[in-house]
């Protein structure tokens, strides 16, 4: 830690502090997650679920990059170098009285589920996905807080409390331990209502208030939900039947697309719920993709513009047909394709500049709910745990 300059602390949770730093080689600021459990070695630290995942995941525009990862020997102190960003959702919502435009909403919608997707499509799910797990940076989101994460290959039953109450979907709450990534867009669902309407969708005191403020809002669920989790359930449980308010009556300024993709994502039953690839082709996001197809090929334009044109490819012998249109003998594009293909063969021999590389348990928790925190610490407890935790193959530096 000694090419670092603490500035203040940010916030505080059960495992783990975080501390705005400066670096003295550059001035650049970052966030230091100093965890408070001790390593006795360098396989210990490298068997975090937490840097085993993110290691995987990163390079991700919406997933927190780590810069540096600090093991002290002696003391078996370790403290994960992140990115600073600006604030977490949370924060940005909180005590607002109106709602964000909706442009800017979808915008923050369409990288989670960017973020969900990678993720998911890596094998791994998040499991406490909340809006202060949400880091945001001017137009950017990104995904944070891998304490909790699992494989999506890993065995069942799971943790039975483990998530945010709020954003907890009904199979973790009425199973043991049998749930899967789906759980991850039940959160994100709640998290998008939350945005939205600036209220949390599924506020319960406790696990029964929870599933009952859910029942409040979408209805009980079909019997052959209820039967899919009764077999995965020591004890058995009956739940008078409710019709269900529905979202449309908690808020106003919901559009039918936004509805339509915020009901996908709070289905009952996780077999029915949408995943995060299907919400990225969701009609709510069609502006989006507009956009992001756009910048690609502007992108894609600008690399060709600056790749050098290799002398082989280019093409004689060129014929003017009757209709006045160029045409290349049939030799000369055999020719180009071979030729094509030896030239990128030299340049990857060649090594050339900017030729892409390929890189080479922490506790589970629950988090109760506690009263807010002052505004100048970051929310810890049942509301918020720790947010700037991420890393992908970063130094490991050993003191």
């Amino acid at each position: 830690m000694k090419n670092y300059k603490a500035i203040g602390k940010i916030g505080e949770g059960t495992f783990s502090e975080v501390t705005k730093l400066q670096s003295l080689r550059d001035g650049s600021y970052y966030a230091c997650k100093q965890m408070k459990q001790r390593f006795e070695s360098i396989e210990q630290v490298n068997s975090l679920r937490e840097i085993q995942a993110l290691r995987r995941l990163n390079p991700h525009p919406n997933i927190l990059t780590l810069h540096e990862v600090v093991f002290d020997r002696k003391s078996g102190s370790l403290a994960l170098i992140c990115e600073l960003m600006d604030m977490n959702i949370y924060e940005l919502i909180r005590g607002r009285r109106h709602p964000l435009p909706e442009k800017r909403i979808t915008c923050y919608m369409y990288q989670l589920c960017k973020s969900l997707d990678h993720m998911h499509r890596n094998g791994i799910f998040h499991r406490d996905v909340k809006p202060e797990n949400i880091l945001i940076k001017q137009d950017v989101l990104k995904l944070g807080d891998f304490g909790s994460c699992r494989s999506v290959y890993s065995k069942q039953p799971y943790t039975e409390y483990i998530s945010t109450r709020w954003y907890r979907a009904p199979e973790c709450l009425l199973t043991d331990g049998f749930y899967t990534y789906k759980m991850d867009l039940w959160s994100a669902g709640c998290v998008f209502y939350e945005i939205t309407s600036l209220q949390p969708l599924f506020p319960g005191a406790n696990e029964l208030d929870q599933i009952s403020k859910i029942h409040d809002v979408i209805g009980t669920p079909a019997e052959k939900t209820l039967t899919k989790f009764k077999q995965s359930r020591a004890m058995s449980f009956d739940f008078p039947f409710k019709k269900g308010s529905g979202i449309p009556l908690l808020t106003a300024n919901l559009s039918p697309k936004c509805l339509s993709l915020l009901h996908a994502m709070v289905a009952y039953d996780p077999d029915e719920r949408i995943t995060a690839h299907q919400a990225l082709q969701h009609p709510y996001f069609r502006d989006q993709r507009a956009v992001e197809k756009r910048a690609l090929a502007s992108h894609r334009r600008s690399v060709f513009s600056e790749r050098p044109v290799a002398p082989e490819l280019l093409l004689n012998g060129w014929q003017i047909s009757k209709e006045g249109r160029k045409q290349p003998h049939k030799n000369d594009l055999k020719m180009a394709t071979a030729s094509l293909g030896e030239w990128q063969r030299r340049r990857l021999r060649a090594g050339p500049e900017g030729l892409p590389t390929t890189p080479g348990d922490s506790c589970l928790r629950e988090c109760p709910r506690p009263g807010l925190p002052p505004p100048s610490v970051a929310p810890s407890g049942p509301r918020g745990s720790l947010y700037y935790s991420s890393t992908w193959r970063a130094g490991l530096v050993l003191g």
